[in-house]
Parts: structure tokens; C-alpha cells; sequence
């Protein structure tokens, strides 16, 4: 058994794009203990195919799935894993500990409270990473890197179990912050939950204002796609968010309501608003991006280039010869005969560092954006 970890069977029910980029990770840095996935049938063949886990057993087998393990990693949405508590409770062994990855942690630690039996450990997580495709077939045992993933442990959990969940979790690459779950929830509803409600709002507003004028959407150009990205987010994922966090989350729809209110007495005051701006730009600096955070992160690049026949395919190509996915293309600006600037995003640092360097090899003029 390898040093690094305290714990010699896992059990990982639900093995998704979380569940299977967990096990992937683990089997990656070498864990050498035994994993065991709990799913449908298909998804575990997958897994198994793919190396994130060892032992198979159906949701029908679910007792066997859990019960010999040591920790329990319940990587499915929240209305499940609030489910999945109460299902597990008579099969866990004394001693083991739970975790998940739900992304609200009070009502997840409540559920646990009320329905895991004494000396059965629960560890509320949420690792935040994610992928805009889903399932086992998109797992990546590098999604955890340099990502932010919160614990949340009670005071009366023992020193030794919370370190050994640290250093299980941060063999991912992910890097392990502590707190209150009452914490969580309200910084999650001011930097997640709130923008993409502020994203839905914006959006809904100019569809809404173009029906008396298609000019409006014409017009949405590079700021707007920026601001409204994760409106397109599926209402599946954010369905239990909301129920879950809505205080929250109406706590921080009225801050921000009253902050535009600010915005909005500045507009005919240029000094103060000027103040403002300035205020904005030096706090915006302020925030990490060597880090995944709530708001899964794209990696940028503005790129420059003459207008011609197959230019977006010569740099899409340069970019797949050397195995770099770009996963997002927008054309900023174009004047025909001239050229244009494309917008292109990827998902690792290293990724946008390296199709800098190709396509400036190639002779295209490019550099980071944000």
C-alpha cells in the first residue's frame, strides 16, 4: 500500500465525469489500494475499460459496493447524493468515512447528520472542476489539477481522518481549502450562483428587447458573450442548486441589486464613477488565475490574421497536430480583404502557452486575453 493515502478500498458511487476523473487521478499518482464504482452497468464498463476502476458493482449492489470500503465518494448531483445518505446508512462500516461532491454543502452535512450511524464519518467536499461535456467517456485524471476543492469537516471529526482526506484529495492536483458549510454556500451564491442568475437575467433582457428590434442581438458582440456564457448552462444542474441555496442566493440577488442601484446614481456623476471603475479594475486583479474556482475557467488567446480562404481551419489544424482541443472559437472582429481577430479558449494554461507559441511559429500575430 502506498504511503500517501489512509485508506485501502474506495468506494466511488457515481462514476461520471467526477467520479471517473477521481479514480483516473488516484490510479495516475499510483494509489495502489482497491476501487470500486457504483453506477449503471454501461457507465461501469466504461470505467472499468478505462482504468478508473477496479471492481464493478450496479446500483442494485449497492450494500456490496460500500460496505468493505474504507471511504465513500458520492459524486452525483445533489438531489441524489441527498438520496444516496439515506440509502447507504445501513451498509457503511464503523470507521469509514463518507464525502461527496455536491456543490451546496448545508443540506448535504444535514442530511448526513440525520441518517449516517455514530463512528461513520462524514466529510462534506466539493471539488470544483467540470467540464462542459459529461459522463465517464469525458473523465480526465488531470481535471483536478490546480483546481480548488473545499472540505467542510465538524470540529468533532478526528484529526487524522480530515488529513487523510487532504492528502488522498490533494494526489489529484487540487488544492484543499477548509471551511464552515455555511461559508461555502454563501460565498458560492455571490460568485457562482449569482452571476449565472445576473448571466440569465442579462440575456433574457436583450431576447426580450429584440423582439422590437433584431438590432439588439446583432449587436451583442464580445462583452455580452462574455457576460452571458453560462446562460446556456442546463437548468438539470442548477435545478437543486436552487433549491437547496435559495436564501442564499436571494440574500445576494438583493446585494446586487442595490449595488446597481449605487451604479445607477453614478451615472450622471463622471468623478465618482470614474472612482468606481478604478475600484473594479484594481479588485478584479486581485482574484487568482492560476486556479479553478467556482466558475469553471477559460484559458484565452486573441489571435490576429490575414482574411483568406481556410485561415480558421490552418489554425485549427496547427492546434490538432499538436493535440491541443480548442474549446471555444468566436470571431471578434473582421473587415473583409483586411483580416480579423478570433477569440480561442482552452482548458489548461499549458494549452494556451502552447498554441501561443505554434501559431506565432506559423506567423500569426497572438497573445493572452484577461
Amino acid at each position: 500500500m502506498t504511503a500517501f493515502s489512509g485508506f485501502k478500498t474506495i468506494a466511488i458511487v457515481g462514476v461520471g465525469l467526477i467520479g471517473g476523473s477521481f479514480g483516473l487521478a488516484l490510479k495516475r499518482k499510483g494509489f495502489l489500494g482497491k476501487i470500486i464504482g457504483v453506477d449503471r452497468p454501461g457507465n461501469l464498463e466504461n470505467a472499468l475499460q478505462r482504468g478508473a476502476i477496479d471492481r464493478a458493482c450496479t446500483r442494485e449492489q449497492l450494500r456490496e459496493g460500500v460496505e468493505e470500503a474504507d471511504l465513500i465518494f458520492l459524486a452525483a448531483p445533489i438531489h441524489v447524493i441527498l438520496r444516496q445518505l439515506e440509502e447507504i446508512s445501513d451498509y457503511v462500516k464503523e470507521g469509514a468515512v463518507i464525502t461527496d461532491a455536491g456543490s451546496i454543502k448545508r443540506q448535504i452535512v444535514k442530511t448526513a447528520e440525520a441518517h449516517l450511524p455514530r463512528r461513520r464519518d462524514f466529510i462534506g467536499s466539493h471539488p470544483m472542476a467540470g467540464s462542459e461535456f459529461k459522463g465517464i467517456n469525458a473523465a480526465d485524471h488531470f481535471l483536478f489539477e490546480n483546481a480548488t476543492w473545499v472540505l467542510t469537516p465538524d470540529d468533532a471529526i478526528s484529526r487524522s481522518k480530515v488529513r487523510a482526506l487532504v492528502e488522498l484529495v490533494e494526489l489529484t492536483g487540487a488544492k484543499v481549502l477548509i471551511m464552515d458549510p455555511r461559508l461555502h454556500d454563501e460565498i458560492a451564491a455571490a460568485v457562482s450562483h449569482l452571476p449565472q442568475m445576473a448571466a440569465l437575467a442579462l440575456m433574457n433582457l436583450a431576447a426580450d428587447k429584440n423582439e422590437q428590434s433584431p438590432y439588439f442581438l446583432k449587436m451583442a458582440a464580445g462583452g455580452f458573450r462574455d457576460m452571458t456564457r453560462i446562460a446556456s448552462s442546463p437548468y438539470g444542474i442548477w435545478k437543486s442548486i436552487c433549491q437547496t441555496n435559495s436564501d442564499m442566493i436571494s440574500a445576494y440577488i438583493d446585494f446586487y441589486i442595490e449595488e446597481l442601484r449605487r451604479v445607477k446614481g453614478m451615472i450622471k456623476e463622471p468623478d465618482e464613477l470614474e472612482r468606481y471603475f478604478s475600484k473594479a479594475a484594481a479588485n478584479r486583479l486581485s482574484i487568482p488565475t492560476d486556479t479553478k474556482g467556482f466558475l469553471t475557467p477559460q484559458f484565452e488567446i486573441s489571435v490576429t490574421a490575414i482574411d483568406r480562404p481556410g485561415i480558421i481551419a490552418s489554425m485549427a489544424t496547427i492546434l490538432a497536430d499538436n493535440k491541443i482541443n480548442i474549446k471555444d472559437m468566436e470571431v471578434l472582429k473582421i473587415r473583409e480583404n483586411e483580416g480579423g481577430t478570433f477569440r480561442l479558449a482552452f482548458s489548461s494554461e499549458n494549452d494556451q502557452v502552447n498554441a501561443i507559441e505554434l501559431l506565432r511559429a506559423k506567423g500569426f500575430d497572438c497573445r493572452k486575453r484577461g
